[in-house]
């Protein structure tokens, strides 16, 4: 449901995974830092546990300014770098820069 709601909103949807650093679920560009913007989807209870997302925050390399941690959670936060927000929010993240897939525009 996540991928589909931030497909809809012109994200192009990029996946993490590095045995160092761990998975993260999407990636999204973000056009006005010219960085990447990680985002994790979290069901449980222990939504503030992810050690990829701060992999990723911490290495200077990357240049990840920011991240979001979408749950089952009610309430919107932040904690530094990232921003908890409840799954429903999901709707409210438009791209800055609507982008298509050359597949799609195929007949």
């Amino acid at each position: 449901m996540v991928a589909q709601e931030l497909r809809a909103h012109g994200h192009k949807l990029y996946y993490y995974d590095n045995r160092k650093q761990g998975e993260v679920d999407y990636l999204v560009d973000n056009h006005q830092t010219m960085s990447a913007h990680p985002i994790e989807v979290k069901s449980g209870k222990d939504y503030t546990a992810h050690s990829a997302l701060n992999n990723l925050l911490k290495n200077p390399e990357y240049n990840v300014l920011a991240a979001t941690v979408i749950s089952n959670e009610r309430r919107v936060c932040q904690d530094g770098k990232v921003t908890y927000m409840p799954v429903y929010f999901v709707m409210f993240m438009d791209s800055d820069t609507p982008q298509t897939d050359e597949e799609e525009n195929i007949f």
